[in-house]
């Protein structure tokens, strides 16, 4: 695949300016490699595209099963990637300018119901360190809402025990503080007290949540303990990275909490991303009226 001219330059721009997370600097890489690859079969690519020719790409995208949000993400890499060349001089134009990003759902994530989180928190074997680890983990996602990759990275110093809550570092480098809730408190201290120390076996190490080597666990690691502790609770149905994400979030919604303070605990930079949660809000509304009202 031929590389995009001033892609590495893109990119570390990026990195600069926006913050954003190696994860989304490799997604928008790997997008506008694949389109720029497309564009040179047909005797063009990136620098010199026009936008029938763009428009084309990202029909050709969705035609081969990619769906809206692929497109979507495609078409945000193009229109930063163009915004960039003409910053710097490099195109004079924007050929991704007015082209129409496409419909996206706004469906509820799939989670999970109360009994079913708690049945997942009841999974790990808590009288071996590494299950008193899993459980802590596990306690410490479903209570404050954490990505996955924010978990594994945090270090010991983050947690605030004295004030109940997590120092988290999300996605553009904001900062937030986090609840923790008495409930994940205890379980992080009882893993503390009695099993990340045998775990580590005397070596110092900066990660709250570490591995037999020393380190923090993978993203992909966890991942795995999560889809087995799920075959465990007898969840059979599939789940998402972001399953206890969501979950805390609608839970949190469903008992009358309000988006701005999910928007806040979540870490999203706009409203609008915490909305999916707003058909949450609006069914306990519902259900109080019919609860509460006369004629109800």
């Amino acid at each position: 695949m031929s590389e995009v001219p001033h892609l590495d330059r893109f990119l570390d721009a990026l990195w600069l300016e926006a913050g954003l997370s190696r994860n989304t600097l490799e997604a928008y890489g790997r997008d506008l490699r694949q389109c720029h690859a497309w564009l040179r079969e047909r005797g063009s690519g990136l620098d010199v595209a026009e936008r029938p020719l763009l428009e084309a790409c990202l029909g050709a995208r969705l035609a081969a099963g990619g769906g809206a949000r692929s497109v979507a993400r495609l078409l945000s890499s193009l229109r930063r990637y163009y915004a960039y060349l003409v910053r710097e001089e490099i195109r004079r134009d924007d050929p991704s300018d007015g082209i129409a990003a496409p419909r996206l759902p706004r469906n509820l994530p799939d989670t999970l119901s109360e009994a079913e989180v708690e049945a997942l928190l009841r999974a790990p074997d808590v009288t071996t360190p590494l299950g008193l680890r899993d459980r802590a983990m596990l306690e410490v996602l479903y209570a404050t809402g954490l990505r996955v990759s924010e978990l594994v990275t945090l270090r010991a110093d983050q947690l605030q025990r004295g004030q109940g809550v997590v120092r988290v570092r999300g996605k553009g480098g904001r900062e937030r503080l986090v609840p923790l809730g008495e409930e994940a408190l205890d379980w992080v201290a009882r893993y503390l007290r009695e099993g990340r120390g045998e775990i580590l076996g005397g070596r110092p190490a900066e990660a709250l949540f570490v591995t037999r080597r020393g380190g923090p666990m993978t993203r992909q690691a966890f991942w795995q303990l999560v889809k087995r502790y799920a075959r465990h609770a007898g969840i059979g149905r599939p789940l998402s990275p972001h399953t206890l994400r969501h979950a805390f979030a609608t839970h949190l919604v469903h008992h009358g909490a309000d988006l701005r303070t999910v928007q806040m605990l979540l870490g999203h930079a706009d409203i609008s991303t915490t909305q999916i949660y707003t058909h949450v809000a609006r069914v306990r509304l519902a259900a109080i009226h019919r609860r509460h009202h006369p004629r109800g």
